[in-house]
């Protein structure tokens, strides 16, 4: 009857830590996709047209630089205007939701840090207890 109980108990004990590790690292994940939601709507409010009109003058200095001022209304300087527009777009919503996604990871894993009471290694020589 012993041998039961103390496999009963171990198998206890393995399934609480079974849970604790799955749930090790959650609020680092929903700051990551939190921070990307946030990035999203922050490139849609901010981020699209600033990114059109960037791209948009490089890509007319671009044209300008290949074939000179009198900047003729052909089909070639177009495709460039507009592929450097659309380069500028994809390169600030780059920018808006991979550095959200980052500082909410970051953020999250603070939040994972705190809750545990780990230690936070800084460098080789620095051990911090965070109670």
């Amino acid at each position: 009857m012993e041998n039961a109980l103390i496999k009963i108990d171990a198998a206890k004990r393995a399934l609480k830590r079974r849970y604790k590790e799955m749930k090790t690292g959650e609020a680092t994940k929903k700051g990551l996709y939190i921070g990307v939601g946030a990035g999203l709507v922050l490139f849609a409010l901010v981020g699209l047209l600033p990114g059109s009109f960037v791209g948009g003058v490089a890509g007319l200095n671009i044209a300008v630089g290949i074939f000179g001022l009198p900047l003729s209304a052909t089909v070639l300087p177009r495709i460039i205007v507009g592929a450097s527009m659309v380069l500028g777009i994809m390169l600030s919503g780059l920018v808006f939701v991979a550095g959200s996604a980052i500082i909410g990871r970051f953020v999250g894993s603070a939040i994972d840090i705190l809750r545990e009471g780990k230690t936070l290694n800084i460098g080789h020589m620095h051990t911090v207890r965070i109670k």
